[in-house]
């Protein structure tokens, strides 16, 4: 089932793979093992093979090079937990309860965790997650944590709340450990290692979502030394997107090592744009940055892996999202409609081995009171109150959104304009919980920076010993409460409407 601005997929018949169990009890021609990885706060321009003088990511450049290159690939929204909704969901992330970042996600909706977990996957988190309505900097979570990963259909989660670095203190289950050393290197370490345990068992998905190179930011020595000609920020986090690459070359080594390269379905991605201060060429000369629905703010690098299917030196300009990821399983695996809630992305499967004549419907984005369109060729902006579009751009010809064709192009894209305008009051539907059995929102938590919560107060001595962490946790939990009255701010908007 699609909302009625979607459309009808089609069907893509794959050379060479592997017969893979799905819920219907048929086999469907798809790769057996599934890992998807997510940098934190990376810009569309911080890979070297997209142009950064300085930035080095070798081992993302050799995946790239072995498989396709996203050129258009757009986060689901313009700060982190927006977007980590769309990828479990396939919905955009209003619809999800998510409407900014902190905020947890509804357990009303249905995840690809729960989806794939009931085709017969064995499902991991490892990382970042972001999406049980606590704010500040990464804390493990509880097992009594309602909206842990295992909630939304994870067998195995080895997750911190939010953003970790160097040395990071994280939940296991619900059991509270330290790592040593990178906090990407060491996210890879465990995943792989959970993983070894699983492959030769059966299908496996394995989410991989680093901290890196979201601030606070801290280098290991060796990878910080290499950028000591350039200004302080910019080692630790060039160095810190050096040790993340690196990583990544991990995971595909082994793969290859165990021999299931071939039967594994690789897939990276940033979470949201780059951040501000880091040189110009973070976005690759985009307009804005991270939290900014400009294009330096929502599009992001991105590339997939799989080598009996997909080309080496692959590149699409076809415009894509995380929201995509729901509607590309369930075709892949032929799922069930009813294992996802209806989907507002568009199966990925159009890109990988045939020929693609690009996205037929937009791509939308609602963010504290802003909108977006994005089509293969334009890009409109739209301010929600005033229920008006504020700016048109050409993106074949102007990618950087320099130049407004608003005055020119209004009248000549009204069905663009109206088909946000529908797309708007479908997710004014969602927010309101119609697309539920219950036909309403269940209670949920409240948002909030885990400082001013008393259970995971008691984690706070343990944390405070991480050398970094009690100036960000501080500078955070000021921040977090007026993030809160913004929350609230939100709340009350959403249901006034």
């Amino acid at each position: 089932m699609r909302f009625g601005f979607s459309f009808l997929s089609i069907a893509l018949v794959l050379a060479c793979s592997f017969p893979v169990p799905t819920a219907r009890g048929k086999t469907s021609n798809a790769p057996k093992h599934l890992i998807f990885i997510m940098a934190d706060d990376l810009g569309w321009g911080q890979l070297s093979s997209a142009g950064h003088s300085e930035v080095k990511t070798p081992h993302l450049d050799a995946m790239a090079a072995n498989g396709l290159n996203f050129r258009r690939f757009y986060s689901g929204g313009a700060t982190c937990s927006p977007t980590r909704a769309t990828f479990l969901t396939g919905r955009y992330n209003d619809r999800t309860g998510v409407q900014a970042h902190g905020f947890p996600r509804r357990l009303q909706e249905k995840t690809i965790a729960q989806a794939l977990s009931d085709a017969g996957f064995h499902v991991a988190h490892f990382g970042k997650w972001h999406l049980n309505g606590l704010r500040g900097p990464g804390v493990p979570l509880l097992a009594s944590d309602t909206h842990h990963p295992g909630a939304f259909g994870f067998d195995h989660w080895v997750t911190t709340s939010n953003y970790y670095d160097l040395d990071p203190i994280i939940s296991q289950q619900g059991e509270v450990v330290q790592w040593q050393g990178d906090s990407s290197e060491a996210t890879v370490d465990a995943a792989l290692a959970h993983l070894k345990e699983q492959y030769q068992s059966g299908p496996t998905c394995t989410l991989i979502w680093f901290g890196t190179p979201h601030s606070p930011m801290i280098a290991l020595e060796k990878d910080r030394a290499q950028f000591d000609h350039l200004p302080e920020n910019e080692q630790h986090q060039y160095g810190e997107i050096l040790a993340m690459a690196r990583s990544i070359g991990t995971v595909r080594s082994t793969l290859r090592e165990w021999g299931i390269a071939e039967e594994t379905f690789l897939f990276f991605c940033s979470d949201n744009g780059g951040l501000k201060g880091y040189g110009k060429e973070t976005n690759g000369g985009l307009r804005g940055y991270k939290g900014s629905l400009d294009e330096g703010g929502v599009r992001i690098p991105a590339v997939a892996e799989w080598p009996v299917q997909i080309a080496p030196g692959g590149v699409t300009e076809r415009v894509s999202s995380t929201v995509d990821i729901g509607a590309t399983l369930q075709e892949w695996y032929d799922l069930d409609e009813s294992a996802l809630l209806p989907q507002d992305g568009q199966s990925l499967l159009h890109c990988l081995g045939t020929p693609d004549s690009g996205r037929t419907v937009p791509l939308y984005f609602r963010q504290t009171g802003k909108g977006a369109l994005v089509t293969q060729r334009w890009k409109l902006h739209f301010h929600l109150a005033a229920e008006k579009v504020t700016e048109i751009y050409d993106l074949e010809r102007d990618p950087a959104e320099s130049t407004n064709l608003l005055p020119s192009l209004e009248s000549h894209l009204s069905p663009l304009i109206s088909s946000y305008w529908t797309m708007n009051e479908s997710v004014e539907r969602s927010i309101a919980g119609l697309d539920y059995p219950e036909k309403a929102v269940l209670p949920q938590p409240p948002d909030r920076h885990w400082g001013e919560d008393e259970t995971y107060r008691q984690l706070l001595p343990m944390l405070l010993e991480i050398p970094y962490y009690k100036e960000h946790y501080e500078r955070s939990l000021r921040a977090g409460k007026r993030a809160s009255e913004q929350a609230k701010k939100v709340r009350k908007t959403a249901e006034q409407r």
